[in-house]
């Protein structure tokens, strides 16, 4: 199963983005692990907006 380049490119900009890691550093995460990153940092970030 191939994952789609599109979404792909999300999750780098995503996990990019907020916690400043390098291109390298976020592909070398495994398929799960960069998506468990993905939703949490999306959980902070709705924690945040809501105390905010």
């Amino acid at each position: 199963m191939t994952y789609a380049t599109d979404r792909l490119h999300e999750e780098i900009a995503y996990v990019a983005y907020h916690f400043h890691w390098s291109l390298e550093e976020i592909l070398d995460l495994e398929h799960p692990d960069r998506r468990r990153y993905t939703e949490r940092i999306a959980s902070l970030v709705t924690r945040g907006a809501a105390e905010g």
